[in-house]
């Protein structure tokens, strides 16, 4: 809208009680949340999770079946997008072919009607690093350059949120990390709030401040990528943020700080700060890297058998299958210390107590798990 005032608001945003209802169909459910102002913050989850219609609500392309959200003090629940102070980058990039970088930065600003629009949108592309590139058009750049005009368009009309909707899903792996990188850059220099929507657990854990994991319409946690990773409290999470290995057991004691808990005849040890439930019944969980193929620990399994081997550069990973026949997954670094194993070898499996988390027992086991990531 040619001219049309946006409104400046300032502040933290903030999603109270937010659901979106299609028929029956309850896409985002109750979801309460407040991102804070100048943050890196990611919406991460499957398929069919929520976390882009979450983003439409933001941006003001759909509106909440109930709930408010606010950025700051000002109630931008039912505003029309183009009044909300909110910018979105999207996975296609949405260039104008028919104009140069320079018009397509330009273009939000002449649409508001300034005049004079040379010193920004300079400044922006010489954020992004392309100020060179201002006189060519969009199909004369690569797919890592196009999106970083996107991103330029984007923050040069200073928005106080910055929406990114799988913005890297076009790019290949290399050029992926690359941007990945480069995103946080801008991020940190501009301090504009980042929300960025993907399912890709790596992107998200790489570039957020706090990540929201998003399941049916809910967050199941929010954190760190570390305490999302180190310390998850579902089933859903620990499996979906890397691979976990996850033992039902039992707990026999609670004292000292830590609990005792029995599999299978087999005693484990876990700090009582890492047990997120009071149910006797749990999921015992151990990241791979965290697993040594050895048995001199407090946490150890005897006479397992190796069932696979794959060489994945950095490290070797195993599948090894306990004396009850559940495989584990062990992550071996490829360094001095690394064992020689084949298919068939017998080992013995060990890791440390601090490294153990527990689960709710009641969950199911695969949660999370082997999930289709195409959005």
């Amino acid at each position: 809208m040619a001219g049309q005032k946006v409104a400046q608001d300032t502040g933290d945003l903030v999603l109270n009680r937010v659901s979106k209802l299609y028929g029956d169909f309850r896409a985002v459910d109750d979801l309460s949340l407040t991102i804070p102002d100048g943050s890196f913050f990611a919406l991460l989850g499957p398929s069919g999770c929520g976390k882009t219609t979450t983003l439409r609500m933001i941006a003001g392309l759909e509106e909440p079946t109930s709930g408010t959200i606010n950025i700051g003090d000002t109630d931008i629940t039912t505003q029309k997008p183009y009044r909300r102070n909110v910018n979105t980058v999207f996975q296609n990039y949405a260039l104008f072919p028919h104009l140069t970088i320079f018009e397509n930065v330009a273009f939000g600003l002449r649409r508001r009607g300034i005049k004079d629009v040379k010193v920004e949108v300079e400044s922006a592309l010489a954020l992004v690093e392309l100020g060179h590139l201002a006189e060519r058009k969009p199909s004369q750049l690569s797919g890592g350059q196009q999106q970083r005009i996107a991103v330029a368009r984007a923050i040069v009309n200073k928005p106080e949120v910055l929406l990114l909707d799988e913005p890297l899903g076009a790019l290949d792996l290399k050029l992926r990390r690359q941007m990945q990188i480069e995103l946080k850059r801008i991020q940190t220099e501009v301090g504009i709030t980042f929300i960025h929507v993907t399912h890709d657990q790596e992107e998200a854990m790489t570039m957020a401040d706090t990540i929201a994991v998003m399941n049916q319409g809910k967050i199941e946690q929010l954190g760190s990528a570390t305490e999302l990773y180190e310390s998850p409290k579902t089933a859903f999470v620990a499996n979906f943020l890397g691979q976990c290995n996850l033992i039902k057991a039992k707990v026999q004691s609670r004292s000292g700080g830590k609990a005792v808990v029995s599999a299978k005849g087999l005693n484990f040890e876990i700090p009582l700060a890492r047990v997120s439930t009071d149910s006797d019944s749990i999921l015992m969980g151990i990241r791979p890297e965290k697993l040594r193929l050895d048995d001199s620990g407090t946490n150890s399994i005897k006479e397992c058998v190796v069932t696979d081997r794959s060489f994945v550069g950095t490290s070797t990973q195993y599948l090894v299958r306990t004396p009850w026949d559940l495989e584990l997954v062990v992550f071996e670094q490829n360094d001095e210390g690394l064992h020689d194993l084949r298919v068939g070898d017998k080992v013995s499996l060990e890791w440390d107590p601090e490294h153990t988390f527990g689960l709710d027992g009641s969950q199911d086991v695969n949660a999370g798990a082997d999930l289709d990531d195409d959005e």
